[in-house]
């Protein structure tokens, strides 16, 4: 029996999969599927630890400041915790359509329609 790990892991890969095409989430605003974003990640923080940078790497790459991260010393002591918290990109998808970001691996430069 799949897990409530497993099961958010599949629900997140068909969110990401739905991105391309003419799917009505390619057309929803980017700043509400930024928010959709936070709030699911707030969310699955609530049920347990987000998985660590090394599992995250598995299925994507890095954002620039997510390997800031790995590679510091912090890394250990940083465990789960939600870089996208602090970051300049979460608050601009949030708040501005379009948002000018260009990170890679970024999962908020990803909603924008660039």
């Amino acid at each position: 029996m799949a897990n409530s790990r497993d099961t958010e892991d599949r629900f997140f890969r068909w969110l990401a999969d739905s991105e391309s095409g003419d799917s009505p989430a390619a057309s929803a605003p980017t700043r509400l599927k930024s928010n959709i974003y936070s709030t699911l990640i707030s969310r699955q923080e609530e049920s347990g630890p987000l998985r660590n940078l090394c599992e995250t790497t598995a299925d994507r790459g890095l954002c620039v400041f997510e390997r800031l991260v790995e590679i510091s010393p912090l890394a250990e002591k940083t465990g789960s915790f939600n870089i996208c918290r602090l970051c300049h990109a979460r608050v601009l998808g949030e708040r501005v359509e379009n948002a000018p970001i260009y990170w890679g691996n970024c999962p908020y430069a990803g909603f924008q329609n660039h």
